[in-house]
């Protein structure tokens, strides 16, 4: 769940848990992008200054409705070199949960629709390959507690046409030792992929690994608070998966699916 606060989402924090509650959902955990250096991806995310704001707003709509569990999360990026910085950032709230993700890939900001001429001309195995490589450096950084949608580089449904179920099982595998979680993010069916983050096959070799999963929507907006978990439950069921992860300071909870 985001906050306006990171320039791409719309909608105040009550708006999101009331649909949640409308739509049946137990609890809902707000995860907005977190600060980073200044010169880093600005134009999507708070600023540093704002931080304090992003926390606030969490509080206080737990003061508005104190009866319906609400989590304080966040959201924050990968990038090589600014370990320190996302450290002293994540430590300096008592948070439920950090989702770690990766979306840039050197300087390429690979899942701006701004920057998609560049899947036309690349090697997308090779784009792949870094984009994995990085993932598993995240997950051995040991800042985070989930992995964000765990395969985001096919957002805009660029694939290589080789397999690279190797780089998907050595992400696994990285993220089992970590201890980790799968972020099951259903906003990917919303892209030009139409397939949740992480597909099938990445799930069937999660299960057979026995990762747990996160549910998440990834909303920006509070209509897609919950939106396509019907499909979600349906393909973690399929693959074997019985419980989802839940968090709370940090530490996990497995609950039924």
């Amino acid at each position: 769940m985001h906050t306006p606060l990171c320039k791409h989402a719309v909608g105040e924090p009550e708006e999101y848990v009331r649909r949640a509650i409308e739509r049946g959902i137990g609890e809902i955990g707000f995860s907005d992008h977190s600060p980073m250096p200044a010169d880093y991806d600005p134009n999507c995310r708070m600023t540093l200054e704002q931080f304090p704001e992003y926390i606030q707003k969490v509080v206080d709509v737990r003061r508005a409705l104190p009866s319906y569990p609400i989590k304080l999360g966040l959201e924050a990026d990968f990038h090589p070199g600014m370990e320190d910085f996302v450290y002293n950032i994540i430590n300096e709230y008592d948070f439920d949960y950090v989702i770690g993700s990766v979306h840039y890939i050197g300087d390429w900001g690979f899942d701006n629709p701004a920057n998609i001429r560049r899947y036309r001309h690349a090697d997308l195995y090779d784009v792949y390959r870094q984009y994995f490589h990085l993932v598993v450096q995240a997950v051995e950084s040991g800042l985070f507690d989930v992995l964000g949608h765990p395969d985001l580089i096919k957002k805009f449904g660029f694939r290589p046409q080789q397999s690279y179920e190797d780089l998907i099982l050595r992400t696994l595998q990285a993220v089992k030792k970590a201890k980790m979680a799968l972020d099951v993010n259903t906003s990917g069916l919303r892209r030009a992929c139409r397939e949740i983050y992480p597909s099938r096959r990445f799930l069937e070799l999660a299960r057979e690994l026995d990762v747990p999963v996160t549910l998440g929507s990834d909303a920006h907006d509070p209509q897609h608070v919950g939106q396509d978990f019907d499909s979600a439950v349906e393909l973690l069921r399929s693959v074997g998966y019985t419980q989802v992860m839940r968090f709370t300071r940090r530490r996990a909870e497995a609950v039924p699916l």
